[in-house]
């Protein structure tokens, strides 16, 4: 099988876990590194585990202007905007069988159950959630979260070379080049809300119900985590064949741990693991790395609202559409546009940012003082203030 991630180099210590982990267990995959940054120079690659490396300028993206639409995406759009492309990519070139893994997933077992079902059908997808919550408070986190987000988790998805498994990845591909954007309010959100359409659309795709796979947060109040004097853990009776740590360097995966976990020390024990595991990667060195694609090229940061703005004004990627956005001094430069045209939201966009940036900073005092309950409360308003800017 033919496995790939996507990511910016601050998730590189996390793609190496699990680019190993996958070879540990599955020994004939060939693993492909999708990045969308520049390609670090003081790394030996030949000594990694990825067979190939490629960027976001060799993948095809069929766009006119590739500078201007890497700019209206932020990082975390971009790096699954591209998602789509690769897939196309693999299959055309041949790829029997090509499997996505999320970079925070690490595989604990062989997937040989997983291939077998491409045999027979064209895609998998997993559900967030396959065991209906039992309280109100975790259908709230839970199910409702995956209304707003996707009732798939396309961290993962699996998808067979075959006319079937083409038509899905072209056509899912084409709408992430367009429409790949976190806006929950207008029914987006990047990738995945486009998953829930696959099943009304497609023949042939399978609905992967077995609990040891894509095990995270978001399902472990109906999935009970055990481990065998062997070592191996299982969930549910099953074996556990992967992990998803979303939500680890923004300390959701803790906080959501500490309420769902149910004191459970499997999952505990997974996540000191995991941490081990990263910091053996090179965590610590390259989780602070900033994407080149954060930046104009005199340093200063690209603000989200600025992206936004190019974004849905035609006329603006009309008139600089020979133009990087990113470029400060050139003839016509967006750069400089915004910064005299919309001066007056700049300033209020610099005090609000300040008000967000002093309530995060309680989120993280209250979070390294352990009271998790109140982190998580905190955490919730700093995200509704920032749906409602």
């Amino acid at each position: 099988m033919h496995f790939y991630t996507s990511i910016n180099n601050n998730y590189l210590a996390k793609a190496r876990v699990l680019a190993k982990s996958v070879k540990q267990y599955c020994k004939d995959a060939k693993f492909s590194l999708v990045l969308s940054d520049r390609v670090l120079e003081d790394i030996d690659w030949s000594k990694e585990p990825f067979d190939e490396i490629i960027t976001v300028d060799q993948l095809g993206i069929p766009v006119k202007h590739l500078s201007q639409w890497i700019y209206i995406h932020t990082v975390v759009e971009l790096c699954t905007a591209v998602k789509g492309q690769a897939l196309v990519n693999f299959l055309e070139k041949g790829s029997d069988k090509v499997v996505y893994l999320d970079p925070d997933i690490a595989v604990f077992d062989d997937l040989h159950e997983m291939e077998q079902l491409l045999d027979q059908y064209d895609v998998l997808l997993t559900p967030h959630q396959t065991i209906p919550e039992s309280t109100e408070r975790d259908i709230i986190n839970n199910e409702i979260c995956s209304l707003k987000h996707g009732i798939y988790n396309f961290g993962f998805y699996a998808v067979r070379n075959s006319p079937n498994g083409l038509k899905f990845a072209r056509w899912w591909r084409d709408r992430l080049v367009k429409f790949c954007y976190d806006d929950i309010p207008n029914g987006l959100f990047t990738d995945q809300r486009w998953g829930d359409l696959a099943p009304a659309m497609f023949e042939g795709i399978h609905i992967l119900r077995d609990p040891g796979y894509n095990v995270s947060t978001w399902n472990i109040t109906t999935r009970t985590v055990t481990k065998e004097k062997d070592g191996r853990y299982f969930v549910n009776g099953m074996p556990l064949k992967f992990y998803h740590f979303s939500g680890f360097d923004s300390g959701n995966q803790e906080i959501m741990l500490n309420l769902q976990g149910k004191g459970n020390p499997n999952l505990y024990e997974l996540r000191e693991w995991y941490i081990k595991r990263q910091d053996e990667e090179g965590q610590q060195t390259y989780y602070t790395i900033p994407s080149i694609y954060n930046f104009y090229d005199n340093g200063e940061k690209i603000a989200k609202e600025e992206r936004l703005l190019m974004r849905k004004r035609q006329d603006l990627m009309d008139y600089f559409e020979n133009t990087d956005p990113a470029v400060v001094e050139q003839e016509r430069s967006y750069y400089k546009w915004y910064r005299h045209e919309m001066a007056e939201e700049i300033v209020a966009r610099n005090e609000y940012e300040k008000k967000i940036q002093d309530l995060q900073n309680e989120l993280s005092a209250i979070y390294r003082s352990r009271s998790w309950k109140v982190a998580l409360k905190l955490q919730r308003i700093a995200a509704k203030l920032r749906g409602e800017k």
